[in-house]
Formats: C-alpha cells, sequence, structure tokens
C-alpha cells in the first residue's frame, strides 16, 4: 500500500473513532445488531482507570494539572488479525469494547464498506444533526452588541 493509501486508511479510522468515541453506547449497540459481527478475541478485557488532564494558562502558558477523568479501554483481535482499540470517557467497558471491534473491522478490508455504511455512517448523521440542533438552539439566544454614536450639537 502506498504513502497516500495508508494516509486514507488513517483518516478513516480517526473519523471512525471521532464518531464513536461522540456516540452513545445504546447506539452503537443497536448499530452493530445490524451486521454479522465476525469472531474475535479480547486481547485486553475492558477495564477502567484514571488518565491526568492538563491545561494551559491562556491557551499558551505554562502546563498545569487539571485534574482527572476516568476513562475506559479496550483492545480486540479479530480472527483475520486486524486489532483494534477502544478508548471512551467515564466508566463504560461495554462502549470500549464495542469502540474497540468497530476499529478493527474498519481496518478489514472485507468488514470496512459494511461497518462504515451500517454502524458509521448512520451514527455520523445523528451525531451531526444533534451538533446542528444545538447550534440552533444557541443561535437562537445570540444578541448582538452594537454601540450607537450619539451626535452632539
Amino acid at each position: 500500500m502506498n504513502s497516500t493509501g495508508s494516509n486514507n486508511k488513517q483518516a478513516q479510522r480517526k473519523a471512525a473513532m471521532t464518531v464513536l468515541a461522540h456516540s452513545a453506547a445504546v447506539d452503537i449497540a443497536g448499530r452493530l445488531a445490524a451486521i454479522t459481527l465476525p469472531s474475535h478475541e479480547n486481547l485486553r478485557e475492558p477495564e477502567n482507570g484514571l488518565v491526568m488532564m492538563r491545561g494551559r494558562i491562556g491557551g499558551d502558558g505554562a502546563p498545569f494539572n487539571l485534574g482527572e477523568a476516568t476513562v475506559s479501554r479496550a483492545a480486540v483481535r479479530l480472527a483475520t488479525g486486524e486489532v483494534g482499540f477502544g478508548y471512551t470517557l467515564g466508566r463504560d467497558a461495554e462502549k470500549a469494547q464495542m469502540i474497540a471491534l468497530c476499529d478493527a473491522m474498519v481496518q478489514s478490508a472485507e468488514l470496512s464498506g459494511e461497518v462504515e455504511a451500517k454502524v458509521i455512517a448512520p451514527l455520523r448523521v445523528a451525531m451531526n444533526a444533534e451538533r446542528a440542533r444545538k447550534a440552533a438552539e444557541t443561535a437562537a439566544t445570540r444578541v448582538d452588541f452594537y454601540t450607537m454614536v450619539r451626535g452632539e450639537g
């Protein structure tokens, strides 16, 4: 595979992970139920842990520890050899497992089209619709301030 093909595959994988991370576990499970799941094994059983959140003052100042966040992670390997990883904020081991499975399927030549069409694309549409709804809701409360120049004399 050439460099461009590799970059396209990485971009597809990154886009899929973004959609999965922002989707609810019940929505992912509902979409996965529509396809035949491949045989796979757990490389890393789903587990919960903590990560340190870092911040910067003013966006470019000195870094500081903001606090800790709970995360769940998992790793799976398909019978065909593809390895997928799943991470999600919060204590949702099942969601991390589903994300890892989808990540592995996105990398598979046989399964990537089906998982994109039946899982990722519908979740992306729902995510974009929710973002548009929130943007419209926020825009409805927008206030524009302007300054009027008073005439003196």
